[in-house]
């Protein structure tokens, strides 16, 4: 994780409670980047997070599908027959 600090210097230990803190708050999210921007006796702090993984889910045949690869011939070939509606 890349760590800027703005307008002034702030010591490691205090540096390495705010990356503790920010790990806490969003865990299971991967911190690219942290921006510490001192204000007097305040600390703005921006993240940066890396791109969240997308998946697509479509509702198919009666289903929610994100691919068709578990599904059989018969439900693949409603698939192919269907009419798709444009508005």
């Amino acid at each position: 994780m890349k760590i800027n600090v703005t307008n002034g210097t702030l010591a490691q230990s205090e540096i390495d409670a705010y990356v503790s803190r920010a790990e806490r708050l969003y865990k299971g999210r991967t911190i690219d980047e942290m921006t510490l921007r001192l204000d007097g006796d305040f600390v703005d702090i921006q993240y940066h997070f890396a791109p969240a993984g997308f998946e697509r889910i479509r509702r198919i045949t009666g289903y929610l599908v994100g691919t068709l690869d578990r599904f059989n011939n018969a439900k693949r070939a409603e698939v192919t027959d269907r009419v798709k509606h444009s508005v």
